[in-house]
């Protein structure tokens, strides 16, 4: 046994192969928000009706939100399996480069939600009840 090693628990590494899973999906989900961006900007251009641009937004806020999940699993992975269990190691590995600039491209996405959730997504006007 080398010194200093130390054993990963069992869900420590489900959960990491979780995040490699998502992780993977990443560009290809990244693609899908942009192209959802684009269909709600075309439909903005185009003046389609607010009950459409709401149902577009709410998909780019799906894409951004799915894109965002899989950023910030591949910073899990990136940190590694043991990050999962031990807190100290898990801070020394999110100060490496490469760890921070997959924390930047998750937050950004994270950002980029929040604020298409404030002012991207029409509200649409409620319609009466029939009685």
């Amino acid at each position: 046994m080398v010194l200093g090693a130390r054993r990963v628990g069992t869900e420590a590494r489900a959960r990491y192969a979780e995040d490699t899973e998502k992780a993977k999906r990443l560009p290809e989900l990244l693609e899908a928000a942009r192209r959802a961006e684009e269909e709600l900007t075309r439909a903005r251009r185009s003046g389609a009706d607010v009950t459409e641009l709401h149902r577009l937004g709410v998909a780019y806020d799906a894409a951004l939100t799915d894109a965002m999940r899989a950023a910030y699993a591949r910073q899990r992975v990136l940190v590694g399996p043991r990050g999962y269990e031990d807190r100290i190691y898990r801070r020394r590995r999110l100060a490496r480069p490469e760890v921070k600039e997959a924390t930047e491209a998750a937050e950004r996405l994270l950002t980029l939600r929040e604020r298409h959730r404030l002012h991207g997504i029409p509200r649409v006007p409620r319609s009466p009840v029939a009685a």
